[in-house]
């Protein structure tokens, strides 16, 4: 894969950045009926663009991926959305997101990342640093709670 930057979403990429999780996420085989039963659930939020929370991953103009942080409770951010295009998976784009994201959250002094992970991204997040440290129950299912410090 060529270079790319890592960048603040623009407000007229909402759609864009909507359309992009669209792709993603309907690759996964079981989360495709529950979302295409509630499309409600794919919305990226326009205040969460203006705040600078947003960070799109760019390769030769066209954005391949995103990953977006919430303030949390107790010290940590919460990695609310992390998406890569299904045609550059597994080149470096979803791992260089999560470390754009700890060297933010370690600027504005959090103490941890926290996810919300789908288990079948477990894998990955564990290979970027990330622990489980308990589960809970999402809108489409059970999700792993994960943790890295930063």
């Amino acid at each position: 894969m060529s270079s790319f930057v890592i960048r603040c979403a623009a407000i007229s990429e909402q759609k864009e950045l909507e359309a992009l999780q669209w792709r993603a996420s309907l690759t996964n085989a079981g989360d495709r009926d529950a979302l295409l039963a509630h499309p409600d659930a794919i919305e990226l939020s326009i205040d969460q663009i203006a705040a600078g929370t947003v960070f799109v991953s760019e390769r030769n103009g066209s954005i391949v991926g995103f990953a977006a942080l919430l303030p949390g409770a107790d010290g940590d951010v919460e990695l609310d959305a992390l998406f890569v295009d299904p045609e550059v998976r597994r080149c470096g784009v979803g791992r260089s997101l999560v470390d754009h994201c700890v060297q933010i959250a370690r600027m504005q002094g959090f103490s941890a990342l926290c996810v919300i992970g789908n288990p079948h991204a477990h894998d990955f997040y564990s290979a970027c640093g990330f622990n489980i440290v308990g589960t809970t129950e999402t809108r489409f299912g059970p999700g792993l709670l994960m943790r890295k410090m930063v």
